[in-house]
């Protein structure tokens, strides 16, 4: 929306700062953490009131949770999606298409997530909205933000998958490019969600990946350091920055209340669209497989869930003394600020590796 006055220069010359996109990501950054500062308090109260007993606590988890955690309110992922959202809608160039798909997808995953939170507060139940029919509404959410992409793609680039580490490695998928692009974010969502157990483990790990995609998302839109790092040019991704900025905002400002011992929760309603967010980015960005290096820890979580029930199902036997991985840990006998603080390391450090993709080539 403030982009507007970059037309006003020619009267006002310092108004030319708005045409550039990283004083832009600056200003979603510090409007986003604002923004979740000044209203957080009052979310928290008003959840805490509306909520009574807050999030259901697994019964079949640590035990320590039930005492620790038991009254804690949930849905505080409304904070942060307020924070991604105004300081997107003042800062970004909202004549950008992709904006407006990332948009549509975090705003989707979020609701699904709401009333999945919902679900289990009034029912003081873990199990909130079908398996079934959540992945379902994903899935279409996806497509049509795939086929969206698709079609404001570059015509060398519209349904190819490139490959990291490699500069001529680029796959024409065809259409099933949307089922791959969809199954990314799909993923991206679910794994973040899975990642969301302990107190700050999910949003720290969310603000890494967003600060390296907003990097690589400038890069890929820029035509300059595109051709110099030799990755595909994908014009018009560089506005993404702008997202990335206000989610690294809004979420310093979560981490602020959700640090142990946590206020609140941000629960299925931010960390399902925080995922497909990051997912949306990563396809429009031409870098679905970076994302699954650097978001490697959220890969790590959601792949032991499924080697936790499938050797169940298969042998009678868990391969970890609980699932998520984060509660293996704790069953291990890590303190929880061992368990989040060790993954925050390993979080930087696959973003490193993820950003090296960009000059290996």
């Amino acid at each position: 929306m403030l982009t507007w006055l970059a037309e006003l220069s020619p009267y006002f010359s310092p108004f030319n700062i708005f045409r550039y996109i990283t004083f832009r990501t600056g200003g979603a950054t510090a409007t986003a953490l604002l923004i979740v500062f000044l209203f957080g308090p009052w979310m928290i109260s008003l959840l805490r009131l509306r909520q009574g007993k807050g999030q259901p606590i697994r019964e079949d988890g640590p035990q320590s949770h039930l005492l620790t955690k038991r009254g804690t309110p949930t849905m505080g992922g409304l904070m942060i999606l307020a924070g991604v959202l105004i300081s997107t809608l003042l800062w970004a160039n909202l004549e950008n298409h992709y904006v407006w798909v990332v948009l549509f997808v975090t705003v989707g995953f979020g609701a699904i997530g709401f009333y999945d939170d919902y679900l289990k507060v009034t029912k003081q139940s873990h199990k909130g909205f079908s398996g079934r029919s959540r992945l379902a509404i994903e899935a279409l959410i996806a497509a049509v933000a795939c086929i969206a992409i698709s079609y404001m793609a570059t015509p060398g680039l519209a349904n190819k998958l490139a490959l990291p580490f490699s500069k001529d490695l680029i796959f024409n998928l065809g259409w099933f490019y949307i089922v791959f692009a969809g199954f990314v974010i799909v993923g991206a969502g679910n794994a973040v969600n899975i990642t969301d157990g302990l107190d700050g483990l999910a949003i720290v790990p969310v603000m890494i990946a967003a600060g390296t995609f907003g990097f690589i998302a400038y890069l890929t839109g820029n035509a300059v350091f595109s051709n110099y790092l030799q990755i595909h040019f994908v014009p018009g991704t560089g506005e993404l920055a702008v997202i990335c900025g206000a989610l690294i905002g809004a979420g310093l400002g979560f981490l602020w209340f959700n640090a142990p011992p946590a206020q609140i929760f941000m629960g299925d309603t931010g960390s399902l669209a925080l995922g497909g967010l990051l997912g949306t980015i990563a396809v429009a960005a031409k870098h679905e497989f970076v994302l699954a290096i650097v978001g490697g820890l959220f890969v790590l979580e959601i792949m032991s869930v499924i080697i936790q029930v499938s050797s169940f199902k298969l042998t009678g036997k868990r391969v970890f003394k609980m699932a998520p991985i984060h509660h293996h840990f704790e069953q291990l006998g890590w303190t929880e600020p061992q368990v989040v603080i060790r993954f925050w390391i390993i979080a930087v450090v696959l973003a490193l590796t993820g950003l090296a993709t960009l000059k290996l080539r």
